[in-house]
């Protein structure tokens, strides 16, 4: 018997932590013709989900909306249309519920987890069925529900532009120990790529270089730290890919450590808020670089990586601490305290 409610989160406005609210017994969304309910065992958050809830998101986000693009399940039930999945299947969100393929259709579509729509920090969600991917064979619940936002962002950075994708032999720079940095350092070593990192910790630069990392720069003690990265590169031309994480406060840097055709993915901006001395467009011109805007991915690429996932027997980095759905609000001040 299918159930009739479902404990879940919303954002009821935009202040912060406060506005998470939770309701123990919400109703279970009704499947439409091609929809899919799930189960959800897991979910995982991002560093968008707790900009989101301060209202300093710069992409489009609804009111009331079930936060967190990151979930884990099994099919509960299908709509009478579906054929992609059938009861007991394990399944991983998409995203972007809306790109199946190739790049988003215009600037303003946005169908995101989380923002626009419904997303995962609930017991049961219905979805419809192209916006599901299934789960690797290889990955348990809680690994794969950190997928979706982080994951895929990281493999579109080295793998979405046709002609400058990771091979074996690049180099490729990350920054810190955030889910993208840590699934780009898997990935790129996956590919036979050499990985220089960056992070502000001695302890976590071991936790990078378990991880396979050649070299760690610690940018607190080498500010420099693009021309470092350069030097650390073969003959000094300079890294193939940067995986930029920081935004406006860290660019700069990057195009030191980029060579010539090297491609910068612009990702984040965890570095804060644009300021007057931040690159130009000029500047990227004479670096005779490509520098890229990459919004998570489509569900092609999902599937590619997950793909590679299972048959490099790649795990996700997950902190030790697990909360409860219950405990999303201290889950959510944790990961601002930057332990996870």
């Amino acid at each position: 018997m299918l159930p009739k409610t479902t404990k879940q989160w919303t954002l009821e406005g935009q202040s912060g932590f406060d506005s998470l609210t939770f309701n123990p017994s919400a109703p279970v969304p009704h499947l439409g013709e091609r929809d899919v309910l799930v189960r959800f065992h897991s979910a995982s958050l991002n560093y968008r989900d707790l900009v989101i809830s301060k209202g300093a998101y710069p992409l489009p986000t609804i009111d009331s909306v079930v936060p967190v693009s990151d979930g884990a399940g099994t099919v509960e039930a299908i709509g009478p249309g579906v054929r992609r999945f059938k009861p007991g299947d394990r399944v991983v969100t998409l995203f972007d519920q809306g790109r199946i393929a190739g790049s988003p259709a215009n600037k303003t579509e946005n169908k995101s987890l989380g923002g626009t729509t419904d997303g995962a920090l609930r017991q049961y969600g219905a979805y419809d069925e192209e916006g599901l991917v299934a789960m690797p064979e290889t990955l348990d619940f809680q690994q794969a529900s950190t997928l979706s936002c982080a994951a895929v962002t990281a493999w579109n950075a080295l793998y979405g532009l046709v002609g400058n994708m990771v091979k074996a032999g690049d180099t490729v720079l990350t920054q810190g120990t955030g889910g993208v940095s840590m699934f780009a350092l898997q990935f790129a070593k996956a590919a036979g790529a050499r990985v220089i990192a960056t992070t502000g910790s001695e302890w976590k630069a071991e936790v990078i270089k378990s991880l396979g990392a050649d070299h760690v720069i610690n940018y607190k003690a080498e500010p420099n730290w693009g021309t470092a990265a350069a030097n650390l590169s073969p003959g000094s031309l300079g890294v193939d890919h940067v995986i930029e994480v920081g935004g406006p406060q860290s660019v700069a840097q990057s195009l030191k450590a980029i060579r010539v055709n090297g491609c910068i993915s612009i990702i984040g901006f965890l570095g804060g808020p644009p300021t007057e001395q931040q690159p130009t467009f000029l500047e990227c011109l004479s670096h005779k670089c490509v520098v890229r805007g990459v919004y998570v991915g489509s569900r092609m690429i999902y599937e590619d990586m997950n793909r590679a996932i299972d048959a490099n027997a790649i795990k996700p980095v997950i902190d030790e601490r697990v909360f409860t759905l219950e405990e999303a609000k201290e889950a959510y001040q944790y990961m601002v305290c930057q332990h996870v």
